[in-house]
C-alpha cells in the first residue's frame, strides 16, 4: 500500500502534463500517481499510458467519459490505495525536495497512528508576475501534531486552498464528498466537506504545490468566471450546505476555531461569486446575486449576518451604481487574496 496517492486529474492537459509528471519520475517509494484522463481529445491519454508503461510501480492511467474535474476527483479518490490522498491539477506542480520532506513526515507520523490532514504552503507562480507564497506559519503550530484549539485566525490573505491539503484517505471517503460533475470551481467544496471533519493536524512550512496563475483559458479568468457564475453559485449553495450547523459547535462537538475558518473560506468565495455578478452589471445578474443571499438569510440567518458583515461581503453587495463601481475595486482585492490573478 502506498503511503500518498496523488490523484492527477486531467482534460486537454497534453500541453502541461509533462510538467506535472516528469518530476515524479523521480519518486521511488511510498506514492501512486493516478492519472485520470477525463475525456480528452488531444494527446492526454497516451501521455498518461506512456508514463504508466514506463513506469508501473509508480504510475496509473484511467479513462472514463467526460464528467469534469469533479468527475475525476471523483474516480481518483475510489481508486486510491494510499494512506494519504493530495489532488495535483494537470497544469501545476510539486516541488520534489518538498515531497521527499512530506513523506519522511508522513512516514513518522503513521508510526504514531497519522492524522486526519497535513497542511503546506503554496507557490502562486504568475505568469508574467512574480511568484507568490502563500504561508501558514502563523496559523498552525509547526513540527507537531496539533488540534483546532492550537491555531490561530486566518489573515484576510489566508486560505486553506485545495493545494495546501494533504488529506488522510480514508477521512475523505467518510465524509461522504462527492463532487458535482461537469462543474468548476468543485475544488471550494474539496476543501470544505473534508476539511468539517479534520480533528487531528500537522503543518510542514515547505514550498510544495506550485499553483501556475494567469495562463490563458484558465477557469479562474474573470470573464470565463461571468460566463460560469451559475456553477460558481451551485458550489456556493453546496459549501453553504456542507456547513456543520451553529448547534453543534455550542456543544463542542464542532471546535470553535475550525467553524471559523470553514465560514472564512466560504465568505472569500461568496464574495468573489457576488463581486462576479456585479461586475457583470445586467438587471438579470444583479437578480441572480439578490437571490442568492435571500436564500442564505433564509436557511441561516446568522451564517448571512456573518457572511454580509464581513469586509469582503460588505464591499461585494454595494448597492447602486457607486456601490458597483466600489464593488469592481473589491472585486479585483478579492481575486488577489483569493489567489485568482
Amino acid at each position: 500500500m502506498p503511503l500518498l496517492s496523488i490523484v492527477v486529474p486531467a482534460y486537454n492537459a497534453a500541453d502541461h502534463l509533462h510538467r506535472a509528471l516528469v518530476p515524479l519520475l523521480r519518486m521511488r517509494h511510498d506514492i501512486e500517481v493516478i492519472v485520470v484522463d477525463d475525456g480528452s481529445t488531444d494527446a492526454t491519454a497516451e501521455i498518461a499510458d506512456d508514463y504508466a508503461r514506463r513506469r508501473p510501480d509508480v504510475f496509473r492511467a484511467i479513462h472514463q467519459p467526460n464528467r469534469g474535474h469533479g468527475g475525476a476527483i471523483n474516480t481518483g479518490l475510489a481508486e486510491a490505495r494510499g494512506t494519504y490522498l493530495k489532488v495535483l491539477d494537470a497544469d501545476d506542480w510539486l516541488s520534489i525536495p518538498a515531497l521527499e520532506q512530506v513523506l519522511q513526515i508522513l512516514r513518522t507520523l503513521e508510526e504514531c497512528g497519522g492524522v486526519d490532514a497535513v497542511f503546506t504552503d503554496y507557490v502562486h507562480d504568475r505568469v508574467g508576475k512574480s511568484n507568490r507564497v502563500s504561508r501558514f506559519d502563523s496559523v498552525f503550530p509547526a513540527g507537531r501534531v496539533f488540534e483546532w484549539g492550537d491555531t490561530e485566525r486566518f489573515s484576510r490573505r489566508q486560505y486553506l486552498m485545495m493545494h495546501a491539503i494533504i488529506y488522510r484517505t480514508e477521512m475523505v471517503r467518510a465524509s461522504g464528498l462527492r463532487l458535482p460533475e461537469n462543474t468548476f470551481y468543485v475544488d471550494n467544496l474539496y476543501v470544505v466537506v473534508p476539511l468539517a471533519r479534520v480533528r487531528s493536524m500537522y503543518y510542514l512550512p515547505v514550498k510544495l504545490y506550485h499553483y501556475v496563475i494567469g495562463r490563458e483559458g484558465q477557469s479562474v479568468e474573470a470573464d470565463t468566471m461571468l460566463r460560469r457564475v451559475d456553477q460558481q453559485l451551485r458550489v456556493n449553495r453546496l459549501a453553504l450546505r456542507a456547513l456543520p450547523s451553529p448547534a453543534e459547535v455550542a456543544t463542542g462537538e464542532v471546535p470553535a476555531p475550525l467553524y471559523a475558518a470553514l465560514l472564512h473560506y466560504i465568505e472569500a468565495i461568496c464574495a468573489v461569486t457576488s463581486a462576479t455578478l456585479a461586475r457583470g452589471g445586467t438587471r438579470a445578474h444583479l437578480a441572480q446575486r439578490d437571490a442568492f443571499w435571500r436564500e442564505v438569510k433564509a436557511e441561516s440567518p446568522w451564517v448571512y449576518t456573518r457572511l454580509r458583515r464581513s469586509f469582503m461581503g460588505a464591499s461585494s453587495n454595494l448597492p447602486g451604481h457607486a456601490g458597483r463601481r466600489v464593488t469592481s475595486l473589491a472585486y479585483s482585492v478579492a481575486r488577489r487574496v483569493v489567489g485568482f490573478s
